[in-house]
């Protein structure tokens, strides 16, 4: 993401030097790329209005750092999630065997706070049945 954004800002720095002359056709790319970068789902982040390419390339540049913070925490999170589903399942084949589909399935859609739960039960419960059971607190 962030060598995108860098690539991002040398494009818009080369293309707003083409375009010196033009700013009618600056504020036109400026305004094209702020829609195709609204579109993107994966950016989540409002862009302000803009009406110029320099703009455009100062506040790309502000949000980089935004952006950047905003996949660490989400990327840390991920790894977590998926560190505690390796290791809940790790238990269950230790504790009862081999682990069927199904239960690898279940594990790998539930949230953290689940796989959670489930960890603390785990070595309590008798059975993989027993594990899964709907907790009643």
């Amino acid at each position: 993401m962030a060598l995108r954004m860098m690539v991002y800002g040398g494009l818009l720095s080369l293309l707003n030097e083409w375009l010196a002359d033009r700013p009618d056709l600056r504020r036109m790319f400026a305004l094209w790329i702020r829609a195709t970068l609204m579109r993107k789902a994966e950016y989540r982040i409002v862009l302000p209005r803009i009406d110029d390419l320099q703009e455009l390339n100062v506040m790309l540049a502000e949000r980089l750092e935004e952006w950047a913070h905003a996949y660490k925490a989400e990327g840390k999170a991920e790894g977590k999630a998926e560190g505690e589903a390796l290791a809940l399942q790790k238990l269950l084949k230790k504790r009862f065997g081999a682990v069927p589909a199904d239960v690898l399935a279940k594990i790998s859609a539930a949230s953290l706070e689940q796989i959670d739960a489930w960890l603390d039960r785990v070595l309590d419960a008798r059975s993989l049945d027993d594990l899964f059971a709907p907790t009643t607190c």
